[in-house]
């Protein structure tokens, strides 16, 4: 049996590797080899402040919910926090948060196969006490570090299995497979682990079903970042505005026919990025297009004035499966920024949104529904402001990252 060495602190150590993949849904994907050869035996770590490192293989470095909110939290707790990521970017320490870089993936098939294996082993060289995952595809690694002594987290964003069921660059077959698979891996690994951090109550009662501790920490916002401020623009009666991905399936199509159908001088700012360049060419190409004001890619402050500047938040997200039990941050933001949503008609939005008297649902397939809110938004600058009041006030009271935050302080404090 192959022994190893490994030093921590002026300990030296010889471990065994006691891995195996036999049962497992993986066993016959050639990452675990590669992953097994680099893990070795770390001890635990104990106390009132942990060494934690935040893993991540396909989200930014900036990420609002891992950096933004967990990583920068964690550090005000009292923790050392490092943050691994895979975006060519290079290594930095931002608001206390050592961020360590493994070089950016030439592309999807790159980053599952050859950024996981750079992630973990930058995960072993961390030695943290606690190691939270980001990622599926990161599921493996985390087994072994589990099996290695360490404290694992899961950090569901998604419910993967249903979101890969709609991938459109997968054919149908394609995603039922991968979505079984992604289940299937969910299921080996996560039990394993020694707790999942779910980011909606629909992803909770889907792990409730085979973890003894998963704790809900929704993507709330922090309640007076978006705030505007006297750095600000003034409101514009007039103008809706839609910040994040942009896609067919998120509903770029019946926001631009939507806008073209408002009445005279209504505008849309549109902050974010196209998820394909064609499609970009297909929206210039439609009718609302005149009346877009086309944002980019904008930091927080940019969101802040672009929110600043709205009478109308638009998320009319397409009635997918991975959508209608989710919670787009983007609606909570709009709230948090006193702006009324203009939303997709799904049970759960509606209770949240007409529930606090902060906007108005519609058919996200219809843009005169789409259209006519915007209308009755602009034309009554009253009803803005109270929408605005009643949005902040539920975001101050219950929909803040405060109260999340207080979660996963608990959950680190337990585990």
């Amino acid at each position: 049996m192959r022994r190893s060495w490994l030093r921590v602190g002026t300990e030296r150590r010889t471990t065994r590797s006691r891995f195996s993949s036999a049962g497992s849904p993986l066993h016959s994907i050639s990452l675990l080899p590669h992953i097994r050869r680099q893990a070795e035996t770390l001890p635990r770590g104990l106390g009132e402040s942990m060494k934690i490192a935040h893993l991540t293989s396909a989200h930014p470095r900036f990420d609002i919910r891992i950096f933004h909110k967990q990583c920068r939290s964690l550090v005000r707790a009292g923790h050392e926090v490092t943050l691994v990521v895979a975006d060519g970017q290079g290594a930095a320490s931002v608001d206390g948060v050592g961020i360590v870089d493994v070089g950016a993936p030439s592309g999807r098939a790159a980053r599952m196969l050859h950024a996981t294996r750079r992630v973990l082993s930058a995960a072993i060289a961390q030695d943290a006490d606690a190691y939270h995952l980001h990622d599926p595809e990161l599921l493996p690694i985390g087994v072994l570090l589990k099996r290695r002594g360490k404290i694992v987290i899961f950090d569901s964003h998604e419910d993967y299995p249903k979101q890969l069921r709609g991938k459109h660059y997968l054919s149908p077959m394609l995603c039922s497979m991968a979505s079984a698979s992604v289940a299937a891996v969910e299921r080996w690994a996560c039990p394993r682990f020694d707790a999942i951090v779910a980011a909606t109550p629909s992803i909770r009662e889907k792990f409730d079903g085979f973890h003894r501790r998963v704790v809900e920490v929704n993507n709330y916002p922090m309640a007076e970042e978006l705030l505007p401020d006297a750095a600000s623009a003034a409101r514009e009666p007039r103008t809706a505005c839609y910040v994040g991905a942009i896609d067919v399936s998120r509903g770029i199509h019946e926001m631009l026919a939507a806008i073209a159908r408002t009445a005279p001088g209504t505008r849309l700012l549109l902050a974010g990025r196209f998820v394909q360049q064609s499609l970009r060419a297909e929206s210039v190409a439609q009718e609302g297009w005149s009346r877009v004001e086309e944002l980019g890619i904008v930091g927080r402050a940019g969101v802040r004035n672009m929110l600043a500047r709205s009478s109308a938040g638009l998320v009319t997200l397409h009635p997918r499966l991975n959508y209608v039990d989710s919670q787009p941050i983007k609606m909570f933001e709009y709230m948090a920024a006193g702006v009324p949503v203009v939303c997709s008609s799904f049970p759960l939005w509606r209770r949240i949104v007409e529930g606090c008297g902060c906007g108005i649902c519609v058919d996200p397939m219809n843009p005169n529904e789409i259209a006519s809110a915007i209308d009755r938004l602009a034309s009554n600058p009253d009803q803005v402001e109270e929408m605005g009041r009643r949005g902040r006030a539920a975001v101050r009271d219950r929909f803040n990252w405060a109260v999340e935050e207080a979660k996963l302080f608990e959950l680190y404090r337990s585990i």
